[in-house]
């Protein structure tokens, strides 16, 4: 490659950067790809390396498709992404033996450009979130055999199905394992994926160019439309109105809609009542908080891909400790692996603990529900006792509501969890969360009020 043509290659490289980042996340990018080193374009093959064998094979497994993309939005002139293991100054001289073997991690990945402008409208999906790389439990089988039966029916099964759970249990992935399914198995239904933020950005483009018409055309060209995160069009009614009349349109012509949020479609406050109707109108699929045996079985799996031995009682310990999203339990496996396959030894507890200490120490922290029953009763000036008591009287009963809606908000205990700290079914537990968030949207002095507390409680 001549000079002036490594030049170029150099000089892209904080553009291709600044995409990653942006496309992955600042943590993921530091984590994973902050190491990448460019070693040269020839005959269209870009060289990356990596400093050791085990990064090579778990980025080029995870992230061959994005950094691909970015290069070529970058530079046209690449065509393939070569992952190598060592640094840019051996590459001439370098052992073909120290390189990673095509069969064991797919070093050169090919994305085509015609693929790329065809699924324009679509957000990145990431190829991690398969259906073979989600681990199946209790909490959330139901989801996942809903998912399944989407991707493999050619005609709609549920329309649509609306997935929701609070964050980071996996709603996403399952959305993104639907669309790899279906372009891999069925490449010419037209699947496109966006969040709602993205949707929204979208519309209001189209009306700032006054392109509207050809952008509801775009979206009715689609045969699977995933909304991701529909809980962000609440309060915005213009956009609300053009997907109301988008859904109406693709369900209409038999094509699939497939959504997710963190509420069920009831539970939307905000959102118009005809579209909340539309929105139940297909299977509604919850993913419940993860157990201790899924969190284990995650764990476990996330070790066997990343090829990295972790002792039982290290699983253990994290699959107690760190119970709120499956996406932090499986960013403390990764910070944990990474340290060892960069500083060499092995995975221990006590080296588990040095590593994660900052996120052990915020766990730590993190409020109970007794303490929120104490300090409620504290404020307002009634026994503890009462919080487990019949007494319905609005002294009582609506103390006990608030310490309901702050266990819903602070900790990550289920409803039925909540529900039997205070001696009560789930059922009591979300009518007095719907009733706290009504009262507070209603009243400001409330609202300031039961603000304090929380910040009282997160001190």
């Amino acid at each position: 490659m001549n000079k002036e043509k490594q030049n170029s290659v150099v000089s892209q490289v904080a553009a291709v950067e600044k995409r990653l980042r942006e496309l992955l996340g600042a943590s993921v990018f530091d984590t994973w790809l902050k190491s990448l080193a460019v070693g040269g374009l020839k005959n269209g093959t870009l060289t990356l390396f990596l400093p050791t064998k085990f990064f090579c094979s778990y980025i080029a497994r995870n992230f061959a498709d994005q950094i691909a993309q970015a290069w070529q939005a970058e530079n046209p002139e690449v065509e393939q992404i070569k992952f190598e293991v060592g640094t840019p100054a051996f590459a001439e001289t370098r052992e073909s033996e120290e390189t990673v073997k095509e069969e064991n991690v797919r070093p050169v990945h090919t994305v085509s450009l015609i693929e790329t402008e065809k699924d324009v409208l679509s957000a990145a999906l990431d190829p991690r979130f398969t259906f073979d790389n989600f681990v199946v439990g209790a909490p959330n089988e139901f989801a996942y055999a809903a998912a399944r039966r989407v991707a493999e029916s050619s005609t709609p099964s549920f329309n649509p199905l609306y997935l929701y759970s609070g964050a980071g249990l996996g709603k996403t992935h399952l959305m993104h394992s639907i669309a790899w399914y279906i372009r891999e198995h069925d490449p010419s239904r037209r699947v496109v994926y966006l969040s709602a933020e993205k949707f929204m950005y979208l519309f209001i483009s189209a009306l700032r160019h006054k392109d509207t018409l050809s952008f509801k055309e775009e979206l009715r060209k689609v045969d699977v439309l995933m909304i991701d995160d529909v809980q962000f069009l609440i309060g915005k009614d213009s956009t609300q109105e053009e997907f109301f009349y988008t859904f109406n349109a693709l369900v209409g012509n038999g094509k699939q809609i497939v959504l997710s949020a963190d509420k069920p479609p009831v539970n939307l406050e905000g959102i118009e009542e005809r579209l909340k109707t539309r929105l139940g109108s297909g299977l509604v699929a919850d993913i419940h908080q993860t157990t201790f045996e899924l969190r284990v079985g995650i764990l476990e799996s996330k070790a066997q891909n990343l090829g990295v031995f972790v002792p039982q009682d290290v699983i253990s310990f994290l699959a107690e400790k760190i119970t709120t999203s499956v996406r932090e339990l499986e960013g403390a496996l990764l910070r944990v692996a990474a340290h060892v396959q960069l500083m060499g030894g092995e995975v221990t507890l006590e080296r588990t603990c040095d590593i994660l200490r900052d996120i052990l120490s915020t766990l730590d922290r993190r409020v109970t529900i007794d303490e929120i029953q104490r300090k409620v009763a504290e404020h307002y000036n009634i026994r503890v006792a009462e919080m487990t008591s019949k007494r319905r009287d609005r002294p009582v009963a609506r103390p006990r509501q608030i310490a309901m809606y702050l266990a819903k908000e602070l900790t990550t205990k289920s409803l039925p969890d909540i529900g039997r700290a205070f001696d009560r079914d789930h059922t009591t537990v979300m009518h007095a969360v719907k009733t706290i968030e009504e009262l507070r949207a209603k009243d400001a002095a409330f609202k300031d009020e039961t603000d304090g507390l929380r910040r009282a409680l997160s001190m």
